[in-house]
């Protein structure tokens, strides 16, 4: 049991040094030439010109925590899918209930308009 453990945070510790490594690398090796394009300010594609406390729309944030709600919900049938036989009927209604939680943030974003882009 603690061999199984062990390759579990070997593969974790690994992908610790891969992020890692990923992260800075780039800041060791990336040319470091700072122009006045560069130091602008940049929001979203658009110059800054108005006030910030304007109306500021976010749709795409929206849609940014459905995909991460998304991926939750992926993360936690996979394995309920693999031991589905196992889990019984307790399993199945306990999974039914956590898809209905997120069906509801689902219905919820779509009455909103959450998926309408303009």
């Amino acid at each position: 049991m603690t061999t199984e453990y062990g390759i579990i945070l070997l593969v974790f510790a690994f992908a610790a040094v891969v992020a890692g490594a990923l992260l800075f690398i780039p800041t060791l090796i990336a040319p470091k030439r700072l122009t006045p394009v560069k130091a602008a300010p940049f929001e979203c594609g658009k110059d800054p010109i108005e006030v910030a406390e304007g109306r500021f729309a976010i749709k795409f944030s929206t849609i940014a925590i459905f995909f991460i709600l998304i991926d939750i919900e992926l993360l936690f049938v996979w394995p309920w899918a693999m031991l589905y036989r196992k889990l019984g009927v307790f399993g199945f209604v306990e999974m039914m209930v956590f898809l209905g939680i997120l069906m509801l943030g689902f219905v919820y974003i779509w009455r909103k308009g959450g998926f309408e882009w303009e």
